[in-house]
């Protein structure tokens, strides 16, 4: 067996012992000069030699700055609670109104109609405003309506659409009839025979046949058979010419 040991076998046996603490203290040391250097190298990076410093400094003396007073903004006041609306009320439905029929326009009465009563001659005119004579009186008077001269039992006919409402007998005319016009014309016919054809009430159209000329009027019985015919607005004579048709 050879006793002779190489180096390499006496140098690893001497840091497996105390070598190995002389191996950490390199270590150390080693990594303590590279540090060195590196912070060097970091400082003169910083500093440029190129550019050497002069002039004096100077030295001014500054006012240390004051204080700036801190405005401390008031806390934010805690939102006020809104408060919550009032619940509304739901409407109640009220109950819709019956739609109002509105009245029907009264009917627009026809407008009259007129014709003669009987086809006679006029032999004694309306005349209100002056006095005429009258032969079977003897007398001047006024006349409020036409003497119409026919035959005795002549036709007489209504001169307009109405309503029958007289039939009497006058002690001066005679047998007379009455018919409402309406808005207050009235025709009158007198001097019938003692009994006409229509009563009180009878509804009559131009043209209806009320009666017959007759001889009861004993104020006109001098005077030739004939029709006494008159008419009135609101009781007030009115010219019958202003309402018949030219003859």
């Amino acid at each position: 067996m050879n006793s002779k040991r190489t180096w390499i076998e006496k140098l690893g046996d001497f840091i497996s012992g105390k070598g190995f603490y002389l191996v950490v203290l390199i270590c150390v040391a080693a990594i303590a000069l590279s540090g060195y250097y590196l912070v060097q190298g970091v400082r003169s990076g910083m500093e440029d030699p190129s550019e050497p410093a002069s002039g004096s400094a100077a030295i001014v003396d500054q006012p240390s700055a004051r204080p700036s007073a801190r405005v401390t903004a008031p806390p934010s006041a805690a939102p006020s609670a809104k408060p919550s609306p009032a619940p509304t009320a739901a409407p109640t439905a009220q109950p819709s109104a019956a739609p109002s029929v509105p009245p029907s326009p009264a009917p627009t009465p026809a407008a009259l109609v007129f014709t003669w009563p009987v086809n006679g001659t006029v032999i004694a005119d309306y005349s209100v405003e002056a006095l005429a004579y009258s032969q079977t009186m003897g007398d001047w008077r006024t006349h409020d309506g036409l003497d119409l001269a026919v035959t005795l039992g002549t036709k007489v006919r209504a001169v307009a659409a109405g309503t029958v409402s007289k039939v009497f007998k006058d002690d001066f005319m005679g047998t007379t009839v009455e018919i409402d016009h309406g808005s207050g014309l009235v025709s009158q016919y007198a001097n019938l025979a003692e009994v006409p054809t229509v009563a009180v009430g009878d509804v009559v159209e131009t043209g209806t046949v009320i009666g017959s000329v007759g001889a009861t009027a004993v104020a006109e019985n001098s005077s030739q058979p004939h029709l006494h015919f008159a008419m009135s607005r609101d009781e007030n004579p009115v010219n019958p010419h202003d309402f018949l048709p030219e003859q």
